[in-house]
């Protein structure tokens, strides 16, 4: 992947099982993962390369084909998890923000 260069053009560089590097014509590159749901090909993104190395990507395409075996949208499962994720961002900053008026009153 590190020898994947800038055409002018984009390209993708295949891996298997739905997992391919697009490489921009301006060099950056992402990993993909293409897969079917309800008889239509979808398109997920796992991260830019290097931040996701070659092993990362093929955790996460594997673990996407799981979900979709399970009957489990991949791109849905991650957008409930993103959102339980910042639900749980959000309380814990309710929470500091909480204490810290609490103390502030104290004073």
């Amino acid at each position: 992947m590190r020898h994947a260069r800038t055409t002018g053009k984009n390209y993708t560089l295949g891996d298997f099982d739905g997992l391919s590097l697009w490489v921009t014509k301006l060099g950056g590159k992402l990993w993909l993962f293409r897969y079917y749901w309800e008889g239509s090909q979808q398109r997920m993104s796992f991260g830019a390369y290097p931040e996701i190395s070659l092993k990362q990507a093929r955790a996460r395409r594997d673990e996407a084909r799981r979900l979709s075996a399970d009957n489990i949208s991949p791109c849905e499962h991650r957008k409930k998890q993103r959102h339980e994720v910042g639900i749980a961002v959000k309380q814990t900053f309710e929470a500091v923000y909480s204490e810290w008026v609490s103390l502030k009153e104290g004073r």
